[in-house]
């Protein structure tokens, strides 16, 4: 009898940590609809090795770091390096970097121009305009990058890493204005505006064509400022859990919801 306990107890001692391991669901913080289907493959792998991943919507970009600093979340992964950097300095936040994932495409839209050559001469002849740019300060920086390259601004050298908007240089007769609003909503400023920066995730969410930009951000994933990422608590960095989840998603489950779904808007850093 003492045998038939015995192996009864090593049994539910060796079950502890699997049984343990389903039972818990690791939050994982994201920002826009479309993270729902960007995930889901990834998420139904995970189930199968008994990790369970609930995504948590948060409506703001200032939100999800300090969900995670705070613990109400274990994982996010909705920002890149250049907001993960600038967001963890300014509020102390201890958390770390897990994996690379991707860049996501932030491009210029317009419900009123059908090519940026039509709107390059609109500013230059001196016609009120205004274009929509995110208000915080990494995202409104690639902005004016974007609209630099496609020739609606110049930009002077006096900054380092990202510009901001004392850096911008009007084209000779422009009477341009960059109007800020929340990253979150440049879409909704679309028909009100000449033409908007919009975030590769919340253009996505809307529904957006990336092929209905009238300029493409160029994109160089050997620039990690932009490269989107996965991030834990400091603690966690060494989580074998996270990291699987993490591994997971950098794969081909993903690579295949990508091209079935969000042809345009990625740049894979596995695949490159």
């Amino acid at each position: 009898m003492k045998r038939v306990l015995a192996f009864v107890l090593t049994l539910s001692l060796a079950l502890l940590p699997a049984l343990s391991l389903a039972d818990e669901t690791i939050k994982l913080g994201v920002t826009g609809a479309f993270y729902e289907d960007l995930w889901q493959p990834a998420i139904d792998q995970l189930k199968q090795e008994g990790i369970n991943v609930e995504l948590v919507q948060f409506s703001d970009f200032s939100l999800p770091n300090n969900a995670l600093n705070g613990g109400e979340i274990q994982i996010n992964a909705f920002q890149h390096h250049a907001y993960f950097n600038n967001d963890t300095s300014n509020n102390g936040y201890d958390l770390k970097v897990l994996a690379d994932t991707f860049v996501i495409t932030m491009n210029l839209y317009s419900s009123k121009y059908e090519t940026v050559e039509a709107l390059q001469a609109d500013v230059t002849s001196g016609k009120k305009l205004t274009i929509v740019v995110p208000n915080d300060a990494t995202n409104q920086g690639r902005a004016l990058l974007v609209l630099r390259d496609a020739g609606l601004i110049d930009l002077n050298d006096d900054y380092e890493g990202t510009p901001n908007t004392e850096n911008v240089v009007q084209k000779e007769g422009a009477n341009l204005e960059l109007v800020a609003v929340n990253a979150a909503q440049t879409y909704q400023y679309l028909g009100d505006s000449d033409a908007a920066i919009i975030n590769g995730n919340y253009a996505a969410s809307y529904g957006v064509d990336p092929a209905s930009a009238i300029f493409a951000e160029k994109v160089d994933l050997s620039d990690e400022r932009f490269v989107c990422l996965i991030a834990v608590r400091a603690q966690d960095a060494d989580n074998p859990t996270y990291k699987r989840i993490a591994e997971v998603f950098c794969s081909d489950v993903t690579t295949q919801a990508v091209k079935e779904l969000f042809d345009g808007f990625f740049y894979l850093t596995w695949e490159n």
